[in-house]
């Protein structure tokens, strides 16, 4: 049969069979009022009681008088002073030019570092590097060259130094001026072999 909700009117299917003769309380599932259901349908909503609102307790908040503060004086006002003008400022003298800041001295090479050559003569510039890298020759070898007694014998001692220090000399200068000049076998016999004529 179907049962209309006394206070949505919302309409419910129910199977009479499964109702009592005495009837039993039901809750529509929409409006959540409660009704009596019997088999011959459904009864007037059930009214529920509304909670009853809390107490609203009121507070007296006492009042206590505050005295008036008393206003105090207003302060005298002095009277206006004459406006001294500032003195004249006196012309300045012309100052003397700015002279121009001092380049600052150049640092001092680093030590280990070679000087660069790159703005000198070629010819210059070639002879110079050929003497810095056999001195370099030299610097690094000191031990080995006094155990080399004998200067014939700097060709097979220092073979392999030479061949590194004649590959940056024409590294620098480039290979037509280190072919064509003596000033890497100049430097080898001068520095390495102290003037003797061994290369």
């Amino acid at each position: 049969m179907n049962v209309r909700c006394p206070s949505c009117q919302t309409t419910f299917r129910v199977d009479p069979d499964k109702i009592p003769a005495a009837g039993i309380k039901a809750r529509c599932s929409r409006c959540q009022a409660a009704f009596r259901l019997t088999p011959a349908g459904a009864m007037a909503a059930e009214p529920v009681p509304a909670p009853p609102p809390p107490p609203i307790v009121a507070t007296p908040t006492p009042v206590h008088a505050v005295p008036p503060r008393p206003v105090p004086p207003a302060p005298p006002v002095a009277p206006p002073q004459p406006v001294t003008p500032p003195p004249a400022a006196a012309p300045m003298a012309a100052s003397a030019p700015t002279p121009p800041p001092v380049a600052a001295a150049a640092a001092p090479a680093r030590a280990g570092k070679r000087p660069s050559f790159r703005n000198q003569d070629p010819s210059a510039r070639a002879q110079r590097i050929a003497r810095a890298l056999v001195s370099d020759i030299v610097a690094y070898n000191k031990a080995k060259l006094k155990e080399t007694l004998d200067a014939a014998a700097l060709r097979s001692e220092f073979r392999e130094e030479i061949r590194k220090s004649w590959e940056e000399y024409v590294e620098q200068v480039g290979l037509d001026i280190a072919k064509t000049t003596p000033y890497f076998r100049d430097s080898l016999n001068e520095i390495l072999a102290h003037g003797q004529k061994v290369f």
